[in-house]
């Protein structure tokens, strides 16, 4: 049994974990400001709001408690925003996280997992990565990600004691298998919540951001993996970590790409309703394919997705957004 200290663990992807490990015997504790997650999704565990930039209540929260790791999900992640709005992303991904890595250091929590993205990879040649592919961001929102891969690695590097898994995530989708945890968040860019949304006539009408790329019918092609597979990586991870596990990078997906047309079209197939999309000009910083290759995490961690099904993807997302 370990004391794990969870931050953002009642956002969409947090509150998954949340829920996976409340049937182990570790003990959670999940600060959270609720700016994104809510209340009701801390399903397990012991939620403490807080904001990460409250320094003094986060550093006696972790004086008091003697955490053995820290699962670290509290960020900013929407694209477009990144792009025009910069400064939030390097304060809140990148200074708060300066500063929670300062606490864990001081305070001995020296087994850290990092919610990262493929963002890291930009537009890599090809559009499929293997860990080693380079990074090359290509919007505020990849760089403040890297940035923190970069701090843990120099860190792990002056600290022998110090070990860290960092996820880099693919694109993230569907809801909890057993209906309890899924997306909740207002402002969510998330294609599948949102096509789901204009499939319950919640939108009135669903945009897709460019149609010019040069892919097999023009949309952008993502790598899809439901939420409660991704949920395992981290409990894998954190089951390697405490077993003596050394630090690794890993990409966290199926290998998998559908375009955003074929996406919409499987939505349109699970909920039986041919809802409005549109065409509208591409989003900035949107690369054109980005796929995983993922055979690593399974080599040193064990995972074994479960759920590599679009259509169950979709199905867990449009019930849980229906019950919503």
């Amino acid at each position: 049994m370990a004391k794990i200290l969870i931050t953002g663990g009642a956002g969409y992807i947090g509150s998954h974990i949340v829920n996976l490990l409340g049937s182990s015997d570790h003990e959670m504790i999940i600060y959270d400001d609720l700016s994104t997650g809510r209340r009701a999704s801390v399903v397990a565990g012991k939620l403490i709001v807080g904001e990460l930039e409250d320094i003094e209540k986060l550093e006696d929260l972790i004086e008091k408690e003697n955490f053995d790791a820290c699962i670290h999900f509290a960020g900013s992640i929407i694209v477009p925003e990144s792009v025009t709005n910069p400064l939030k992303y390097y304060n809140n991904n990148t200074q708060n996280t300066l500063d929670l890595l300062n606490l864990c250091t001081e305070y001995g929590i020296n087994k850290f997992i990092f919610s990262s993205t493929a963002a890291v990879y930009g537009e890599p040649e090809g559009g499929v990565c293997t860990e080693e592919t380079p990074q090359n961001p290509i919007n505020p929102y990849g760089r403040t990600k890297l940035m923190t891969e970069w701090m843990l690695q120099d860190i792990a590097a002056a600290h022998k004691d110090f070990e860290f898994i960092v996820l880099r995530y693919f694109n993230v989708a569907g809801g909890s298998i057993d209906g309890k945890v899924g997306q909740c968040s207002p402002l969510s860019t998330h294609l599948i919540k949102l096509a789901c949304e204009a499939a319950l006539g919640k939108r009135e009408k669903l945009s897709i951001y460019g149609n010019d790329y040069e892919t097999r019918d023009g949309t952008c092609i993502r790598d899809y993996i439901h939420t409660d597979d991704l949920a395992q990586a981290h409990v894998d991870g954190l089951t390697y970590l405490l077993n003596g596990g050394k630090s690794e990078i890993l990409n966290c997906g199926y290998g998998d790409g559908f375009t955003v047309q074929e996406v919409v079209d499987v939505v349109k197939k699970v909920s039986g309703v041919d809802f409005t999309t549109e065409i509208v000009g591409r989003r900035a910083g949107d690369p054109g394919m980005l796929i995983s290759k993922a055979d690593k995490i399974g080599k040193v961690l064990g995972w074994k997705p479960k759920h590599n099904d679009l259509e169950l993807i979709v199905k867990t997302a449009y019930e849980w957004e229906k019950n919503l």
